[in-house]
């Protein structure tokens, strides 16, 4: 067994669901000290996370792994075909809550360090950890509270890897260079509740909200562009009514969700959904909840680093995407750093049963030991 998948066996049976860590963290942090890592504890509320780094000279780049020791719930447990906290192999593939989303990442991330100071101890640069126990839950008191640290007493991070399962159909087939902004809305369109029979003397939000509605729906956003996908819009809840078939209700709630590129901007979407409902009459009160904005690193050393070292390892480069839901990088990257994420197949997380091959396992050690060694050099 390889010092990757039995460290990743270990963190898979520390139960640890948002935003319990279950003493993971101690056991990356017994590991990076024994290799010379300087390690601050920073809990806020009931979130652990840790700032880890290790200089090599003070005048190279700093090479930050991060990613999260929580895990979202296990789901129903008579579902699982083994307990989803004790880590079980069936035919090369690991199964256990976390073996995908990310505690392999972390494993890989670790064992990757230590192979990497034991031949490099005077390697260019630093290496840096920043890791929370708050990335599936809301993701207050995590990653960002820890950024503000950082930012306050001016620490950067150059580059930045980030270990969410971002392979698709092969390990390393796609390699996150950013994520769509995501921005909420909590509506509350108001009416006047009336007898069904007796519309005139009523007025229904449904009714009223419809048309705006189905122009926010049909709206096109934007094209996209080389690596975003347009702009979508969608809503999540909706709810109006008393439950009786005879009244019109006096109030209609719902909540939406855009997931937008750099081609929009915060405000323009905020106007442009409001003016949609005032063109449409629609009487109304919002509000707004911004996830994340949108963040994107171009191509450059960094992902070319880490490009080929999947090159090298699977005879092909990755796709460069910013699909799918957001991460912690969009902490990272306001503080200047280029982002990109490369973990395991994303196929099982979220699932029952979730799961991750072995050879993926090792093959991640691998990635993440090469992009090491092509951007952090002898000194």
């Amino acid at each position: 067994m390889s010092a990757t998948l039995a460290l990743t066996e270990q963190m898979i049976a520390r139960p640890s669901v948002s935003p319990t860590d279950g003493g993971c963290q101690e056991l990356m942090i017994g590991r990076l000290e024994a290799i010379g890592f300087t390690v601050e504890r920073l809990r806020f509320g009931n979130v652990d996370n840790f700032w880890a780094k290790r200089t090599g000279t003070a005048d190279g780049p700093v090479f930050c792994f991060a990613g999260h020791t929580d895990v979202v719930p296990t789901g129903p447990l008579e579902e699982w075909h083994s307990n989803p906290f004790e880590p079980v192999i069936r035919d090369g593939v690991l199964y256990g809550r976390g073996a995908a989303d990310m505690k392999s990442g972390l494993a890989a991330m670790i064992t990757a360090s230590e192979a990497f100071v034991a031949a490099r101890p005077a390697h260019q640069g630093s290496i840096a950890f920043l890791i929370t126990s708050d990335e599936e839950g809301p993701s207050v008191d995590g990653t960002r509270r820890v950024v503000e640290v950082l930012k306050a007493r001016q620490e950067r991070i150059d580059w930045c890897l980030v270990g969410e399962p971002s392979s698709e159909k092969a390990f390393g087939d796609t390699v996150k260079i950013g994520r769509r902004g995501s921005l909420s809305g909590r509506l509350t369109v108001h009416g006047i509740q009336g007898h069904i029979a007796y519309p005139q003397f009523a007025e229904n939000p449904v009714h009223t909200l419809a048309p705006a509605l189905a122009e926010l729906v049909a709206r096109e956003w934007d094209q996209g562009s080389e690596f975003f996908q347009p702009t979508t819009f969608q809503i999540s809840n909706i709810a109006a009514g008393t439950g009786a078939p005879n009244v019109i209700p006096g109030e209609l709630k719902a909540r939406f969700n855009l997931r937008w590129s750099p081609a929009q901007t915060l405000e323009g979407l905020q106007q442009t959904v409001t003016g949609i409902l005032d063109r449409h009459k629609v009487k109304y009160s919002l509000e707004w909840f911004v996830s994340g904005l949108p963040f994107y690193t171009p191509p450059g050393v960094f992902s070319a680093g880490v490009s080929e070292a999947i090159r090298a390892l699977t005879g092909s480069a990755p796709k460069f995407s910013t699909s799918g839901g957001t991460s912690d990088g969009r902490f990272i990257a306001p503080m200047g750093a280029q982002v990109v994420e490369l973990g395991v197949v994303n196929t099982t997380i979220h699932k029952v049963n979730e799961c991750v091959r072995v050879e993926e396992i090792d093959l991640l050690h691998r990635a993440y030991l090469t992009s090491l060694e092509n951007l952090l050099p002898a000194a």
